[in-house]
């Protein structure tokens, strides 16, 4: 396994592959690291940036079963996807600022994310797994109120497309079995959310082949594979924290 970081370090974007508290520089990108530039940084004094430059997060609604029942969802025939733009890429460590324009009700979503590694459009399941780079962490963050404000149009792309509502990070982790996987969320260091990934209805093979068939899939592309049991609003100043094990930690302060 290998934890792709991606920092600005002397006014450029680098990558690198974090090992402990260190941070390895390699020359080229995530997709053609090239070999180790034999410079460091610290993990401490990083200014982290998105771990890839997405076109587009492909975002998941209703995709575990335990959240399904408990909240008396259907199992849904298909996934039920929705798409957070580029304004609203986050990276770790860096503020989720509080809407301008509304002052409901802000949720957080923690999620595994998938990162696509190369181009794909109508990729067959059993071809899927050689299109995904990696994996990584993700914050959906969600306005609450707007998404049923009108009974007559739901506003999904409102409501979850907002300045810096997809936090994103801290790396791509290569090499992992994602079924092995738990997402757990803290909330000012409070555990209120903890699943595991195997509980997903549509796993993330699977969401890579189905998605493509709708929309070509681009390297770096993020899969937001949706949230289960937890979310709960935030108040300005709340601390997130979306852990993975074998990938690391997402931390995000609202507001």
């Amino acid at each position: 396994m290998t934890l792709w970081a991606r920092i600005e370090h002397a006014g450029r974007a680098r990558i690198g592959v974090v090992e402990g508290e260190t941070i390895h520089l390699h020359e080229g990108d995530l997709f053609a690291p090239g070999a180790a530039a034999g410079e460091t940084v610290s993990v401490a004094a990083a200014r982290w940036l998105v771990p890839a430059e997405p076109t587009k997060m492909v975002a998941l609604w209703n995709n575990f079963r335990a959240a399904a029942e408990k909240n008396g969802w259907a199992i849904p025939a298909e996934p039920l996807t929705f798409i957070k733009t580029p304004n609203s890429f986050n990276a770790h460590g860096q503020p989720i600022p509080v809407p301008k324009s509304y002052d409901g009700r802000v949720a957080y979503e923690g999620e595994l994310g998938i990162v696509i590694g190369k181009a794909c459009t109508a990729v067959p399941v059993e071809e899927a797994a050689a299109h995904i780079l990696g994996y990584t962490c993700v914050n959906d963050v969600t306005a609450l109120e707007l998404l049923q404000r009108d009974p007559s149009f739901p506003q999904w792309t409102r409501a979850k497309n907002f300045d810096g509502f997809g936090c994103v990070g801290p790396v791509v982790a290569t090499g992992l079995d994602p079924l092995d996987l738990a997402v757990r969320t803290l909330v000012n260091g409070r555990e209120r959310q903890s699943y595991r990934v195997d509980d997903m209805i549509f796993p993330p093979a699977e969401l890579v082949s189905r998605i493509s068939r709708d929309m070509t899939l681009m390297p770096g592309d993020v899969i937001a594979c949706g949230t289960s049991l937890g979310v709960l609003p935030m108040k300005p100043g709340t601390v997130i924290e979306v852990v993975i094990d074998g990938i690391g930690t997402l931390c995000n302060q609202y507001g």
